[in-house]
């Protein structure tokens, strides 16, 4: 009943040349300024990167598997920052070694011959290091869309 009354004196005051700034506010709408602009993002840090989650889940295993087999690759900024956290999170695993973490590599990596490989090298190659295996290099934005590119390496 109360919104009908708000909304028939709103009626009246736009009529008569009143501001509707002044008017009560309906049970509906208890702020005068709801805004979604304003919303925060604490603790958002994954890059949805446009894709629904099975897409993008797709996207970083493969990006993840080149990366391990070519040992660099050039892709769009946000796309290298993103997949750089799989990248060493594989390469930790394979400085572990266990049957486990080798399983865990299994369900991520595409190729398994690459995975093999993987856990044969890492353990020598990045002994001294704790993490931080990849290198994200910003290079020239790319000519068509002018999107940030950048060149994501081993080290």
């Amino acid at each position: 009943m109360r919104s009908v009354i708000c909304l028939l004196i709103a009626l009246l005051a736009v009529v008569q040349g009143f501001a509707p700034a002044a008017l009560p506010l309906s049970p509906l709408n208890t702020s005068p300024s709801t805004s979604t602009s304003l919303n925060m993002r604490h603790g958002k840090k994954l890059a949805k990167l446009g894709l629904p989650a099975d897409q993008r889940k797709a996207l970083m295993r493969s990006l993840t598997t080149e990366v391990i087999r070519h040992g660099r690759i050039k892709t769009t900024l946000i796309r290298a920052k993103a997949v750089r956290k799989h990248v060493d999170h594989q390469i930790q695993l394979a400085k572990d070694g266990s049957l486990h973490s080798r399983r865990q590599s299994m369900g991520f990596i595409y190729d398994k011959q690459l995975v093999h490989a993987l856990y044969e090298n890492a353990p020598d190659r990045y002994a001294e290091r704790n993490g931080g295996y990849c290198r994200v290099l910003r290079t020239m934005p790319r000519q068509g869309d002018n999107a940030a590119m950048a060149i994501l390496e081993l080290v």
